[in-house]
């Protein structure tokens, strides 16, 4: 039996005492005081004035830095140009460090056009900044804990760069990334993978806790078994410090010895700072509703705390109050100014959802003279180590794709003898990381190629995907699109069984902001791959895995001659890979496929060659809508064949845009067929059999609507 312990109470957060600070750390460069207590007394006067003007600013949602302001200004001042941040959505005051003005968070937190942040689509202090005489800070987005895989991967790009000599070597400072969080936030799961390959790797990223004891009205005691710079103890190689966040000298102090360390040792840290939340959670949760220690957070304000450092530092009461009232008055003025800020435009609804891409037009040899058919999985292959070849910044990570096995599926034989283990590279089991890293990587200049080993388990990679990766261009104005390509093989083959067959491309094509290729054959795949990398936008290349080798029956037509080097295949160019004249009066159908559907329909249309026009989409995103449109109109029947259950999938969305562009020209309903409407592929063959679809039922729709 255990001894009984005290009971915490239920709402009362318990906090470690923070051992006695060195007696240097009590004062410091009165001039840096003085910037620091500008910065924190803007960052005040704006707390108020927000709360002074509630109606007006309530409009849109924000939180802000007070309480929080020391740590904040001490990281913000040690922030270079060269440096990149992910704050979190109460760091105003850290902006303001890093040199913006209150009048550019303003901006945003009243959704103005010029916005230098979004444009006034994003919330306040979400910043996405690009400015040369600043840290960079990539799209931040308010889901907590989210920015840790991010801001690790471009840490593990900065590492790439500098081991493989992208990066001239000289004696100046080294870039570090700040990753900032809420202790709340640290209980998730994402950030402890982004701890693992920080310690694993030893990447340059600092993670700055800013620990206030409270999620929103949940508190330590209730959701946290112990504290960040407890936790990280477990994730050997990162070190750990702890500071009082409220004391802005002890800040300056740790913040600037931990990134000197940074810039020459390269490793990373975690450095748990424990502050008081002095304003609410946000404005539309305020903390009367649900705190009762108030009083004790007011007791560890940073704000009398810095006035008594500059007195200590010999700076005149008088000096204090006319920084104070100067700060004060510029919040003020800036305020007026936002408010007489523009409004976006609806106009501006549509911008900056992708960048552009420089593929526009198909490009180089897709048929040379060579005698042997290649299969699939290697027309993909070479694509990829030609990529790597002619861009040293192209690198391939994911599970299994090391030099050991070279991919579940010898997708990357041979890469990592060829390019090395800096450039191919094994992670741990980890999607989420796998996705998620790919925007810190293409923030640093880098273009990933990633994989998740099967699409049974993307699942855990869509929070950042979806969250991060796809939103980072429209959300950021168009100042930082992710470039980056996600192989993904997917589909039934060969009794995979339940966790490894399944197709999730409709889950994927509701994600808004990312592009999606689902090739039949290995010139498409090797034409597509190659446009994606050129691509400043995120790519999911989705592979069929029955395809891969050609061993189905009736996938021989996968096997090509290969394109040369440069064939390039544009994104939203459709293939009409059977096409029939047109016969008026004469009763004709256009079947609209991909992947695997493709060889189906061409198998089941034989017997009916000249009134059967055959569609592979090749991307689903975008869609070649004029072709398939075009078609339909001509033929006046549809057959949409997707692998997927037809239920609630992307082939009935299609099948209703045709319904809804080619009604009048139709003489019967667009069908659709698909797999049974059942939760999982079955491991006894027959039964996978008699799930999906195969040439045979195919070729019974065909003649079903034919005969309409």
């Amino acid at each position: 039996m255990t001894p009984d312990r005290p009971r915490r109470s239920a709402r009362q957060p318990v906090f470690p005492k923070f051992p006695s600070l060195p007696d240097e750390l009590s004062t410091t460069d009165p001039e840096i005081l003085k910037q620091a207590f500008s910065l924190m007394a803007c960052a005040k006067a704006m707390t108020e004035l927000y709360e002074e003007n509630f109606r007006i600013v309530s409009k849109y949602v924000h939180a802000t830095s007070r309480g929080h302001e020391a740590v904040q200004i001490a990281a913000g001042m040690h922030l270079l140009p060269c440096d990149l941040a992910f704050p979190y959505y109460r760091d105003d005051a850290m902006l303001l460090g890093i040199g913006m003005r209150p009048y550019d968070l303003m901006l945003q937190l009243l959704a103005k056009r010029d916005d230098p942040f979004s444009g006034g689509r994003a919330y306040y202090s979400h910043p996405s900044l690009r400015d040369p005489d600043k840290a960079k800070i990539p799209h931040q987005s308010s889901a907590t804990g989210m920015q840790a895989i991010p801001a690790t991967g471009a840490a593990m790009g900065l590492r790439y760069r500098e081991r493989t000599g992208m990066d001239a070597a000289d004696d100046g400072d080294k870039p570090v990334v700040l990753c900032s969080l809420g202790d709340a936030s640290v209980t998730e799961g994402e950030v402890a993978e982004a701890f693992q390959m920080a310690a694993l790797r030893q990447l340059p990223v600092l993670y700055l806790v800013q620990d206030n004891g409270w999620d929103i009205s949940a508190n330590a005691a209730e959701t946290r078994a112990q504290d960040a710079f407890e936790y990280i103890r477990g994730f050997h190689g990162i070190e750990a410090v702890r500071v009082d966040g409220a004391d802005f000298a002890a800040c300056h102090e740790t913040l600037g010895r931990v990134i000197a360390t940074m810039r020459r040792e390269r490793r990373p840290f975690l450095v748990h700072a424990r502050v008081p939340l002095l304003n609410h959670h946000t404005s539309g949760v305020r903390m009367e509703w649900y705190r009762d220690d108030l009083d004790e957070a007011k007791s560890r304000d940073p704000y009398p705390r810095m006035k008594a450092l500059l007195r200590e530092a010999g700076v005149q009461e008088s000096e204090v109050e006319s920084l104070e009232a100067a700060a004060v008055a510029r919040v003020a003025a800036d305020f007026q100014r936002a408010l007489e800020a523009e409004d976006p435009r609806p106009e501006d609804l549509f911008t900056h959802d992708f960048a552009p891409t420089p593929v526009t037009e198909e490009s180089g040899i897709r048929t040379p003279p060579r005698e042997d058919k290649v299969v699939m999985v290697d027309c993909a292959l070479h694509a990829v180590e030609e990529l790597m070849r002619a861009h040293p910044e192209c690198l391939l990570y994911g599970q299994d794709v090391g030099a050991r096995l070279g991919g579940v599926f010898r997708e990357a034989a041979t890469l990592a003898q060829k390019f090395g283990d800096e450039r191919v590279f094994n992670t741990p089991i980890q999607e989420a990381y796998i996705v998620g890293s790919t925007v810190g990587m293409s923030a640093v200049g880098l273009k990933p190629v990633v994989e998740v080993q099967f699409a049974d388990y993307i699942w855990p990679a869509l929070n950042q995907l979806f969250t991060e990766v796809s939103r980072s261009c429209y959300l950021s104005n168009g100042k930082w699109p992710v470039s980056m390509i996600l192989r993904v093989p997917i589909g039934a083959y060969g009794s995979g069984g339940p966790y490894h067959s399944s197709s999730v491309e409709s889950v994927l094509t509701n994600i808004r902001g990312i592009k999606i290729a689902y090739p039949s054959n290995g010139a498409d795949i090797k034409g597509l791959i190659k446009a994606a990398y050129h691509d400043p936008n995120p790519v999911v290349i989705l592979e069929h895995k029955g395809l891969y080798w050609s061993k189905v029956r009736g996938t021989d037509e996968a096997r090509v001659i290969e394109p040369d080097e440069n064939y390039h295949l544009p994104f939203g160019k459709a293939a009409v890979v059977q096409s029939i004249a047109d016969q008026p009066g004469t009763d004709t159908l256009t079947v609209v496929t991909y992947g695997m559907g493709v060889h189906w329909a061409l198998h089941a249309a034989r017997p009916h060659a000249a009134r059967v026009e055959i569609i592979d989409l090749r991307t689903l995103h975008p869609l070649d809508e004029e072709t398939v449109l075009r078609s339909v109109r001509k033929t006046g029947r549809c057959l949409v064949v997707t692998e997927e259950p037809a239920a609630n999938s992307f082939a009935r969305s299609l099948a209703g845009l045709i319904q809804e562009h080619t009604f009048e020209h139709l003489d019967a309903p667009v069908r659709v067929i698909g797999s049974e409407n059942l939760p999982a592929v079955p491991l006894n063959s027959t039964l996978e059999q008699t799930m999906i679809p195969n040439a045979e039922k195919v070729g019974r729709a065909i003649e079903e609507l034919l005969a309409y």
